[in-house]
């Protein structure tokens, strides 16, 4: 038998299914529903697994459903909203858990496969190569300082696993960038392996500066950075900011692009004051916003 089947044989013992059930009364719920379906990777042999905050986020319960149909309640035990990880804790031991290795051994053209879960019983791969390495930004005040993007779509619910040949697991599955071509973006598993004590005893990362959030949906135009949308009641909404709106400032600072906007933004924590110049029916207007807690407000209910 081909080596790579066996080596996904093995590697799918690990992937496990996620079914979050959230309070409809959870701000997420608006935009993410309040059930999510989603994947998640063993990266400990004592029940710890790894998946995407996005799935879990607000979770009044989570349940996980292992390869051969055993199921157990898990347990949010740690969750990164900048980066977008979470950690899931089940009460079981002697678990098939992944070898965890670093996306800094990947290079463009590197072969890799992406495993996932489509349903309880379901378990999907594809492959591909890897096409990016580096700055990934998008319109939900998000920045990632490297990412990885390769042709492997992923096949299943957020969450899973990209793994190089190796067998070794470099990225958590994000989402499909379906507007490049069937391309997808991981989150390298350097990011948790960095952060892994500070998750497990604090439940989030404490060395990273907390960073103001405004609560907005960015895009990027050649006049700038406009207002796609705003989270209800969230602190851009509290303050005025409406769809349509151009930023020109932030705090008497230029913003050109929505790199800007973010940098400038985390340069500040949360409970700060900000003042923006947005561009209005072709007026400048001011508006004075208190930077928000991401993690605050999206905390469980």
């Amino acid at each position: 038998m081909d080596a790579s089947v066996e080596l996904v044989k093995h590697l799918l013992q690990s992937v496990v299914y996620l079914h979050a059930t959230v309070s409809r009364d959870h701000p997420s719920t608006r935009i993410l529903g309040d059930e999510r379906m989603g994947s998640g990777v063993i990266v400990d042999s004592s029940g710890l697994i790894l998946t995407v905050n996005y799935v879990v986020m607000g979770g009044q319960s989570v349940d996980v459903t292992f390869q051969k149909g055993r199921r157990a309640k898990g347990e949010i035990v740690a969750q990164d909203y900048e980066v977008g990880l979470a950690l899931v804790r089940v009460k079981r031991q002697g678990l098939p858990a992944v070898r965890l290795g670093s996306s800094d051994a990947l290079e463009r053209g590197d072969a890799v496969i992406s495993l996932a879960a489509s349903g309880a019983q379901e378990r999907r791969v594809a492959g591909g190569v890897v096409t990016y390495l580096g700055e990934f930004e998008a319109y939900w005040e998000y920045l990632l300082e490297r990412g990885v993007v390769s042709s492997a779509p992923n096949p299943g619910f957020g969450g899973g696993g990209l793994f190089a040949m190796t067998g070794a697991m470099v990225g958590t599955l994000y989402l499909n960038l379906s507007e490049i071509a069937r391309n997808s973006l991981a989150i390298p598993v350097d990011f948790y392996r960095a952060h892994e004590q500070e998750l497990l005893r604090y439940g989030r990362v404490v060395s990273r500066p907390r960073r103001a959030w405004l609560g907005v949906f960015a895009h990027a135009l050649e006049e700038g950075v406009v207002v796609a949308g705003v989270v209800p009641d969230g602190p851009g909404d509290r303050s005025g900011l409406q769809e349509g709106d151009l930023i020109v400032s932030v705090n008497a600072e230029e913003v050109a692009t929505r790199r800007d906007l973010y940098l400038s933004l985390w340069r500040h924590e949360p409970g700060e004051s900000l003042t923006l110049e947005v561009m209005r029916e072709k007026k400048v207007r001011r508006f004075e916003v208190k930077g928000g807690d991401r993690a605050y407000f999206f905390r469980p209910l």
